[in-house]
């Protein structure tokens, strides 16, 4: 495991987390005529794609049951536009971050930390990152505060397609990984959030899948091998997700962690 991208997760996830977190997004992107929040998930998260058919988005997102996304993809844009949907999500992550950094905002070190991550959010290569390379193909927002928030995005992006790599490499799938997350966590899986909903016959298909390859034994919880596998793709997410930090010398990566210690703290705080 890479420390260093284990501990800048750590601090970035916290402001890349605000869309789902806080009620700025969603009350901005309900504004555009959405009625339930999945229809504003697909539509603020997918924008970056364009109008893309759901088998697409499906495939990027990697993590959502059979016949989820096309439920929401392409529907949304009868809506709304993916122009609009991007400026939306993006002014209403900025206004949660005001309200909640607001004693952090109007400083040097804030100016001075969301420099340095807009410096590594932008400096890795797009190749085989596609969520990231779609993201990072919009133009950088000159506010401050919008700033760090689609650079913590962008970083986000980045590890995500990185972490898809590392499931697919263990022959974990999409429904597969939010399993081996929860039990990785000692939870079981029918209370884990992403996956509590699916219907009882789906979840437990996944399951005897899991346990049939050994991931998971009959007392319903990890095997060691499905620990070890855990353990693998957490380890090289965090391996792949390095490469944004390699932009910056060791006095940058060491400004930008005293700079997002405050931050992450103030964030994490708010949403306890």
């Amino acid at each position: 495991m890479n420390p260093m991208a284990r501990r800048m997760y750590e601090l970035v996830e916290p402001i890349g987390l605000i869309p789902y977190t806080t009620d700025e997004p969603n009350e901005t992107m309900f504004a555009l005529g959405f009625t339930n929040y999945w229809d504003l998930y697909f539509a603020g998260r997918s924008a970056p794609l364009g109008i893309t058919p759901a088998e697409v988005v499906d495939a990027l997102f990697y993590n959502f049951a059979p016949g989820e996304v096309a439920r929401h993809i392409p529907k949304v844009w009868q809506t709304t536009t993916p122009e609009a949907a991007i400026e939306a999500r993006l002014l209403g992550c900025t206004m949660a971050l005001r309200r909640i950094l607001a004693d952090h905002i109007d400083t040097s070190a804030f100016a001075r930390t969301t420099d340095l991550l807009t410096k590594a959010a932008t400096s890795a290569p797009v190749d085989g990152r596609p969520m990231y390379a779609a993201l990072r193909a919009l133009p950088l927002p000159e506010d401050v505060v919008a700033r760090l928030f689609r650079a913590a995005d962008l970083v986000r992006e980045h590890r995500g397609d990185g972490h898809i790599a590392a499931l697919m490499s263990e022959g974990i799938g999409g429904v597969e990984a939010h399993v081996l997350f929860a039990l990785g966590q000692d939870m079981p899986a029918e209370k884990f959030g992403r996956v509590h909903h699916l219907p009882g016959h789906q979840l437990a298909a996944v399951i005897g899948g899991m346990r049939d390859r050994g991931l998971i034994g009959d007392d319903g919880w990890l095997t060691e091998d499905g620990r070890a596998v855990h353990q693998r793709v957490e380890s090289l997410t965090d391996d792949l997700a390095a490469r944004p930090y390699e932009s910056l010398t060791a006095a940058e990566l060491d400004e930008l962690v005293a700079g997002l210690e405050p931050l992450a703290a103030t964030l994490r705080a708010a949403q306890d």
